[in-house]
């Protein structure tokens, strides 16, 4: 589940290094980053009725794919910098909620799991 193929993710550091912006790609730099990006796709639904989501899918779906796109490339850079593996991050983040949701508490249910 790499959110960008191994060939992508060659072609996305190709084209950093061709542009030598890895020298602005720190850490805290791909963070901040990647909350606006996060953002920038928040936007995409900001204001809309749970009623209209679906219609403002469908008009909004370049700009939403744009979007997720740039939070998935910023994702891919800080993870490849740090040397994580997406991977192995999820499937180990994915076992401690099972810990803390478990389903005969969680299930159908919002509550954070400290107070379920």
């Amino acid at each position: 589940m790499a959110v960008i193929a191994d060939g992508l993710l060659k072609e996305l550091l190709d084209f950093r290094e061709e542009r030598d912006w890895r020298q602005f790609h720190t850490p805290r730099n791909l963070s901040t980053t990647l909350c606006i990006e996060a953002a920038e796709l928040l936007e995409c639904f900001q204001w809309a009725a749970d009623s209209e989501l679906s219609e403002d899918v469908r008009r909004e779906r370049v700009a939403i794919e744009d979007e997720i796109a740039d939070v998935a490339i910023v994702l891919s850079y800080l993870c490849h910098d740090l040397g994580l593996s997406l991977d192995d991050a999820v499937r180990c983040k994915l076992d401690k909620n099972r810990a803390k949701y478990p389903v005969d508490k969680a299930r159908g249910n919002a509550t954070k799991y400290d107070r379920l």
